[in-house]
């Protein structure tokens, strides 16, 4: 074999920095393809496939004393569970969303009601500035 007056050492040097590339590359693919379905305000059906994750993304302005819970009545537990939160900034006009997650448990279908409100106890769906989301979630 010639000497082409590259080191061995520096050639496998060489190839471990290029595959580990390659790795990184597809790692980042690969999270791209595979991230949570992001689903906004105006997005009232909802189908993914058990064990699915997504979230759904509604304007945020916590200045003004308001927040977003899920409200009664609940989703079913046996489709649809919570899997937290998460805020963004540079998103809809208020400069602000809220990404409340989900992850889809099984088969079937269930109601999602999110409500913002200020004190979010008994009667805040008629509270003044709150408002309501429905979406209809479907576990096929």
């Amino acid at each position: 074999m010639e000497n082409s007056g590259i080191s061995r050492g520096l050639r496998t040097l060489v190839i471990v920095v290029a595959i580990t590339t390659l790795l990184i590359a597809l790692h980042s693919i690969f999270s791209q393809l595979s991230a949570p379905e992001v689903y906004d305000a105006d997005d009232t059906e909802i189908a993914v496939s058990p064990g699915d994750r997504f979230s759904v993304r509604v304007p945020d302005s916590p200045a003004g004393g308001y927040h977003w819970i899920i409200a009664e009545p609940r989703p079913d537990p046996a489709v649809l569970k919570a899997a937290g939160g998460r805020v963004t900034t540079g998103g809809p006009p208020a400069g602000s969303a809220r990404h409340l997650s989900f992850e889809a448990v099984r088969p079937g279908r269930t109601d999602l009601r999110l409500l913002r409100c200020r004190r979010c106890g008994p009667g805040a769906a008629d509270e003044a500035g709150s408002r309501s989301l429905n979406f209809r979630v479907t576990v096929r």
